[in-house]
């Protein structure tokens, strides 16, 4: 039987494309989604064969929707080689906002917690078995803290040190955990953004990328690798030269701005 990938957020951008990219590899899809219907939908419009995926109807910021849906991807169609928590949300925040607050939970319900429900149903399963990768969707906005986007990058800083906790978990059960972060790539996420995007990738060509480096056994990958350097420089910027740096910087859209 052909190997299984297990994909999140997959009604659109980055999650549509990675499936795509491991249909084509030959796998078998299992996709997760909150609009089920338009998933079917564009499942046939790419020609993909109905024998060849499932739907999984699931909210990821709901961990028991979450998990339900591994639970029945494990009944119908086995222990996925490749589980990849995709699904997440980017909405700009003010801390002296009251509602906002609301907004950072949320967040954190679907970037955090809906990561970790999303391994969780498949953990014991690939251990036993000795062999399988889970991939945490990440973003280079983990690495330093921007303006305005305080609950985003808050929520990507904790998806990069939880899988990294992960991975130190599972180094002996032949289980991989991979990091990925992808700098901006052209999606309905980004698409309302109003500062600069440098490097800007179409979902595809993040998608091939990201598949070489699961099939390559990485376990921490920024997508491309020129947001890579630029992150680890701004990593390294003292505080002062950062902020400066950023001043005057649009913010990211506030949910009430949306």
């Amino acid at each position: 039987m052909s190997k299984l990938v297990f994909i999140t957020g997959a009604s659109s951008g980055i999650g549509q494309a990675l499936a795509v990219r491991f249909f084509q590899a030959g796998y078998r899809l299992a996709l997760a989604a909150r609009r089920t219907s338009e998933v079917d939908a564009w499942a046939l419009a790419q020609g993909i064969k109905a024998d060849s995926y499932q739907v999984y109807s699931a909210d990821v910021s709901d961990s028991h929707s979450i998990v339900a849906a591994g639970q029945a991807c494990l009944a119908a169609q086995g222990v996925p080689d490749v589980v990849i928590a995709n699904a997440g949300i980017s909405i700009g925040m003010d801390t002296a906002v009251r509602e906002d607050l609301d907004v950072m939970a949320q967040t954190f319900a679907t970037n955090n917690v809906g990561l970790a429900a999303t391994f969780h149903p498949f953990v014991d399963a690939m251990t036993q078995r000795g062999a399988g990768t889970l991939v945490g969707i990440g973003s280079v906005a983990g690495i330093r803290g921007l303006p305005g986007h305080g609950a985003y990058c808050a929520s990507k800083a904790a998806v990069i040190a939880y899988c990294e906790s992960l991975r130190g978990e599972l180094r002996a059960s032949g289980v991989k955990v991979l990091t990925l972060c992808p700098g901006y790539i052209d999606t309905p996420l980004t698409r309302k953004n109003r500062y600069a995007m440098p490097f800007l990738m179409q979902p595809a060509d993040f998608a091939d990328q990201a598949f070489a480096a699961i099939e390559a056994g990485a376990s921490y990958r920024v997508i491309p690798w020129q947001m890579g350097v630029v992150a680890k420089l701004l990593r390294l910027l003292p505080n002062a030269l950062l902020d400066k740096a950023l001043a005057g910087r649009p913010r990211k859209h506030r949910q009430a701005e949306q």
